[in-house]
């Protein structure tokens, strides 16, 4: 087993986080600040992203993406997610549902987003359909040569920036075995459409500068040519994208849970009481052993993740595993920073706090950790008829 990185990956991940350190931690605390990434700063951020070749890494290079495999993929997710949400995702990754585009689709939606021209958001969620995705009631009608689309969506990530959402609803369904089963289909849909309203969603604590959004589609007509791959398919473009999502939020809980268990054994090592640093103490120098021990345990789960995605083996189990620990690991090491710091790591004077309230809602999207755990537990009984 050879666990080493090659010359390359080591290039682009000390790349990505010089980039990272230069261009996105200056702006966390005006971020925090406002809740909102100034548009100047936005603007500028992108264009250093683009001239630097860091845009679009996840797509194919004949398309104009950066054409990394998976395993660099991660190490690229690790780096960015050591800055707050709402600055890293500048650095754009366009979903990679868009990789289905056909045809005119490509020119309209899936090359310039490549470019940095539009930009994506995913819209799932519904007020009654988060986990049991199936159950969702967001319905797209046909109508001739186009879809009437009503419903409610929420909880979709920077809708509020984007230029045009890919829009998983139901249109129609079918009989199983277990009964009726809706038929989901994905289609593009432009921001600015008639019959489309988006809304920004309640405050959130977690992420300040990246917000939710609620969307509300009125009689919303679609293009038939904007749909993506065949009708009533849509839920297998979901499922491959969840998997290569799941990594991200591993990928980005190594990478912040780093972050914050180096600002940890920093504070450690020149915070002195009784007469000597505060990590001598077991009572912290173990907290700090475990945060280390679960975060390289952490790093390896994702990393054998992606390299079997990149030998087109690796299984929604496996994903989900690397989503569940990586995750929880980062739940548990922003806690202990904050009692590492003591009264402090409250204080907003000190971003550990932001550290901890960012961590907790990496345990919810993309899958709770409890359908994570539903992903694994199914995997291991399946064999058995379970």
């Amino acid at each position: 087993m050879d666990f080493s990185l090659t010359d390359e990956q080591r290039l682009i991940a000390a790349t990505v986080r010089e980039f990272v350190e230069r261009e996105l931690y200056p702006h966390e605390d005006e971020v925090e600040r406002l809740d909102e990434v100034p548009g100047e700063i936005a603007r500028a951020i992108r264009k250093k992203a683009i001239a630097a070749g860091l845009y679009a890494p996840n797509m194919p290079a004949d398309l104009g993406g950066g054409g990394l495999d998976p395993v660099s993929l991660v190490l690229v997710e690790r780096e960015l997610g050591r800055a707050s949400y709402g600055l890293q995702m500048l650095v754009e990754r366009p979903s990679n549902i868009l990789q289905a585009c056909r045809g005119e689709q490509r020119e309209r939606y899936l090359l310039p987003a490549i470019r940095g021209e539009r930009h994506d958001c995913v819209a799932m969620t519904e007020p009654e359909a988060g986990s049991d995705v199936r159950s969702m009631t967001t319905a797209a009608e046909r109508d001739g040569d186009s879809y009437v689309v009503t419903g409610t969506k929420h909880f979709i990530s920077h809708a509020d920036v984007a230029d045009f959402i890919i829009l998983f609803a139901a249109t129609g369904g079918e009989m199983t075995a277990h009964g009726p089963k809706k038929l989901i289909s994905a289609l593009l849909v432009d921001s600015a459409s008639p019959g489309l309203a988006v809304h920004r969603g309640p405050p959130c604590v977690s992420n300040r500068g990246y917000h939710q959004c609620e969307l509300v589609f009125t009689r919303c007509r679609v293009p038939v040519a904007n749909r993506l791959g065949e009708e009533g398919r849509g839920f297998e473009l979901l499922s491959q994208w969840l998997g290569a999502t799941r990594l991200t939020v591993a990928a980005t809980s190594v990478g912040r849970a780093r972050r914050v268990l180096e600002a940890a054994t920093q504070w450690a090592a020149s915070r002195r009481q009784f007469g000597q640093p505060i990590g001598r103490f077991q009572g912290v120098g173990f907290q700090l052993a475990d945060g280390a021990t679960e975060l390289e345990a952490a790093e390896m789960l994702t990393l054998r993740a992606a390299a079997k995605l990149d030998l087109g083996t690796m299984t929604d189990a496996d994903a989900a595993m690397a989503k569940l620990y990586a995750s929880e690991m980062l739940g548990r090491v922003t806690d202990a920073a904050v009692q590492i710091f003591g009264g402090m790591g409250l204080m907003s004077e000190l971003p550990v706090e932001r550290w901890w309230r960012d961590a907790r809602v990496e345990r919810i999207w993309d899958g709770t950790s409890e359908i994570q755990r539903h992903i694994i537990a199914r995997s291991l009984l399946r064999p058995y008829g379970g």
